[in-house]
């Protein structure tokens, strides 16, 4: 019989060995009573001292080691259709996307595509975009991307076989300065 606190990624700190071991009759804690060999499907009840701990690390564990903020990941096979995202720090396309975003930061792998509209502080592009792209600070485009549509950018960065097509104007605020390409492979 699975118990709860195996379910949700709990368990139990008292306990040396797993439940399901056959090592004799050893007891889970001092002075509890219990003994491993009850039958599995026994109710035994933990003793009231138990410590239950998340397996997992915590949130702010987690941050530590991972980007700060609000990231989400579209995976390989994975389409995301007609959606506004919103609060999201970072979002990576493994995928394919169609949607509108203010994000602060975007990654598309070479497998991943986007289509829609986009606002971004920073975009990398390995993959395929197409549609309206804003970048507010930097736009790196490396030499298996596509970028195409109307593209707004504050620097821009484009691998050599990277591909940028569209109206693409530099600039994000005021007047930005025109340079409409028909299409641009650098």
């Amino acid at each position: 019989m699975l118990r709860s606190e195996t379910l949700f990624g709990k368990r139990d700190t008292a306990t040396p060995a797993s439940p399901f071991s056959s090592s004799g009759s050893s007891t889970l804690g001092s002075g509890s009573g219990i003994s491993k060999s009850s039958p599995v499907g026994s109710a035994a009840t933990p003793p009231a001292s138990t410590t239950v701990v998340p397996a997992a690390p915590a949130a702010s564990e987690m941050s530590s080691t991972n980007e700060v903020g609000s990231k989400l990941i579209v995976g390989p096979n994975i389409k995301l259709k007609g959606v506004e995202i919103t609060d999201c720090d970072t979002l990576v396309v493994e995928g394919r996307v169609e949607a509108t975003m203010d994000s602060r930061v975007i990654q598309i792998a070479e497998s991943g595509a986007f289509k829609g509209s986009a606002e971004i502080d920073i975009a990398e592009i390995r993959g395929e975009f197409d549609g309206e792209l804003t970048v507010r600070q930097k736009l790196v485009i490396y030499s298996t991307g596509k970028v195409s549509g109307k593209i707004r950018y504050g620097k821009v960065v484009i691998e050599e076989g990277g591909q940028l097509s569209g109206d693409v104007q530099v600039g994000t605020i005021g007047a930005p300065r025109n340079l409409s390409v028909a299409k641009s492979v650098v």
